[in-house]
């Protein structure tokens, strides 16, 4: 049996009748609910443009390595340098943490249509100033491509809860009992096909303007505007989720209590996410070996033809991890991920010259998408009631990034003192670890458990004296510690 972090007090008896009131204005429509054929339709299209937003998301971080290869070929290595190299790349890494940070708090205290809004127009912005780049000088135009990249980075940062949290709340409402397989299918696959998408955009390109560059990179980063567009007008037209509406807390947050009870949580997912996005760093060098291998010296066109093929190595883990989730639960498919990346990290390690000149090994992509890929962000929707949902996804995700520039920072001094195997055997074994950390601190997550986590914070907020009529957007109803009101309530 797994050990959890769940720090519910148990309720009181005159929290009995307040709790029962709460389960059932979550599990049943009331009278001034909307038709439930009109609710569930409005559900399916907040599903489906949540994920088709981070189809973006993933094409954004995908095309900026091209991109890096298209500019050392127009300028050199004299102007585009490494220094300039990393601040395009690091632009909307900073970015997407401060959008994570900021919106998933927005989402929480203003709500989650206006987070999805204002994510969107970011995007747009930042994908069209990029494409825009222009200075009197190469230097300045890149300058201006690496400001345009970092507002891009806090649109495509916010999309991660904003995007995420509004999909996992209506997903009970169009696949009930699958919220984990749809939440992988719309965020973590669409992410990972955004990556695909990207390399295959980048092929096209080359193949039709051949030596002239400047029109790939600028149509490359332009063409990322077409999804955020797409999905601008619903998100203008679309409500806040009935289960925001009816757990929200936007006055009088009572941060100090949130803090004592979810602690735990916020250090155990963020803490699940930085690992496992600091020790992933070593696909990145296989990826390398995999084209120079398969296309040593190689045209850009190969290069990129290639990494269409590498990429859509992600999506068959993405998909298995989509079969699993619900069946045998997130701590397990996890833990399981995580084990096995380390076990083959540990083989790699030890194997690492004949892999690396015999052989493609391609296998180990779809490892880390299988668990850690599609479960990361599945824990951090979860493992929060409505009301804080936002605010610990964006800080789980922020933490992940963190962990990424930390293991990226970390390799080559890591592979300066221990050689090219070092790196592989140290993430192995922070995989290992994390893996174990899963399986035993996780709780099991169900199909009722959105409702579950609403109703007990809720009461543990009514045990520590907080006034739980500040919960909710519409509040036709009072809720009192005493049974007569509750009754009445009722």
């Amino acid at each position: 049996m797994s050990t959890t972090l769940d720090t519910t007090p148990k309720l009181r008896s005159s929290g009995e009748v307040v709790d029962q009131i709460i389960a059932k204005d979550i599990h049943q429509e009331v009278e001034e609910d909307p038709p439930k054929t009109k609710k569930r339709t409005a559900s399916y299209f907040n599903v489906i443009f949540s994920g088709f937003a981070l189809l973006s998301d993933g094409y954004q971080s995908g095309v900026i390595s091209f991109i890096n290869l298209l500019m050392t070929e127009i300028y050199g290595t004299t102007i585009f340098n490494a220094d300039m190299s990393s601040r395009l790349s690091y632009a909307l890494f900073v970015g997407a943490i401060v959008g994570q940070l900021g919106f998933g708090l927005i989402i929480d205290r203003v709500g989650r249509k206006i987070g999805l809004i204002l994510t969107t127009a970011l995007v747009i912005l930042g994908a069209a100033m990029s494409a825009a780049s222009s200075g009197t000088t190469p230097t300045g135009l890149l300058w201006m491509m690496v400001v345009a990249r970092g507002v891009l980075g806090v649109g495509v940062g916010g999309e991660y809860p904003c995007s995420s949290v509004s999909a996992g709340e209506s997903a009970d409402d169009v696949a009930p009992g699958k919220r984990g397989a749809l939440f992988v299918l719309v965020t973590n696959f669409v992410i990972d096909l955004g990556y695909v998408v990207s390399a295959i955009v980048v092929v096209i390109l080359l193949a039709i303007f051949k030596d002239r560059l400047e029109p790939v990179w600028r149509l490359a980063l332009g063409l990322g505007v077409i999804p955020p567009l797409s999905v601008l007008y619903f998100r203008l037209k679309m409500a806040d989720s009935k289960r925001y509406q009816q757990g929200a807390l936007q006055k009088k947050v009572p941060y100090w209590l949130i803090f004592k009870k979810y602690w735990s949580r916020i250090l155990l997912t963020a803490g699940l996410w930085f690992a496992y996005d600091a020790v992933s760093f070593p696909n990145g060098v296989f990826s390398t070996i995999i084209i120079d291998t398969a296309a040593p010296g190689g045209t850009l066109i190969q290069t990129a033809a290639w990494n269409v093929l590498l990429y859509a190595f992600y999506l068959p883990g993405a998909i298995g991890g989509a079969l699993v989730v619900d069946r045998i639960g997130r701590r397990k498919t996890l833990a399981l991920g995580l084990f096995l990346q380390g076990i083959v990290g540990m083989i790699l390690g030890g194997t690492y010259a004949p892999l690396s000149t015999n052989c493609f090994p391609m296998f180990v992509v779809p490892l880390g998408e299988f668990g850690p890929g599609d479960c990361m962000g599945l824990n951090a929707m979860e493992l929060f009631p409505t009301a804080v949902r936002g605010t610990g996804y964006g800080i789980a995700a922020a933490m992940g990034k963190v962990g990424a520039t930390v293991g990226t920072l970390a390799f080559k001094p890591m592979q300066e003192a221990m050689g090219i195997r070092g790196p592989f055997l140290v993430g192995s074994a922070i995989s290992l670890l994390a893996s174990v950390v899963a399986f035993f601190l996780l709780p099991d997550v169900g199909p009722d458990f959105l409702a579950e986590q609403d109703v007990s914070f809720k009461a543990y907020l009514q045990e520590q004296g907080y006034d739980i009529t500040y919960l909710g957007l519409n509040k036709p109803k009072t809720y009192s510690s005493t049974d007569n009101n509750a009754r009445n309530a009722d």
